[in-house]
């Protein structure tokens, strides 16, 4: 069992690109020029490996975290579908009401 667990792994995976991955990846990569002014070398010019190497980590990150999020999701989806088919009492169909039963009659005054 890992980060998903195995029934999360029926799931489509997450786009490549995504909120979690974006995000995670300017953290790193910022976090890197900020290693590079603290040690008062070129910010953007030094170090590129670096920088490189925590933005792709910070990716990494993001989209395992939103592999476990789509998961989260679906497994409260799953029981919460589960939850309404059980006690459909609870949730009955209202009367639908058309739109002037709804708005009260409009006098103008003048």
């Amino acid at each position: 069992m890992g980060f998903v667990p195995d029934e999360g792994k029926a799931l489509p995976p997450p786009t490549i690109i995504n909120r979690n991955s974006v995000w995670l990846a300017g953290v790193g990569w910022c976090s890197a020029l900020l290693q590079n002014a603290i040690n008062h070398r070129p910010p953007l010019k030094s170090g590129l490996h670096r920088q490189f190497l925590l933005a792709t980590i910070g990716w990494f990150i993001g989209y395992h975290i939103t592999k476990k999020e789509n998961y989260t999701y679906a497994r409260l989806d799953r029981d919460m579908h589960e939850y309404i088919r059980l006690h459909p009492e609870d949730f009955a169909a209202k009367e639908k009401k058309t739109f002037a039963e709804i708005v009260e009659p409009f006098h103008p005054v003048r």
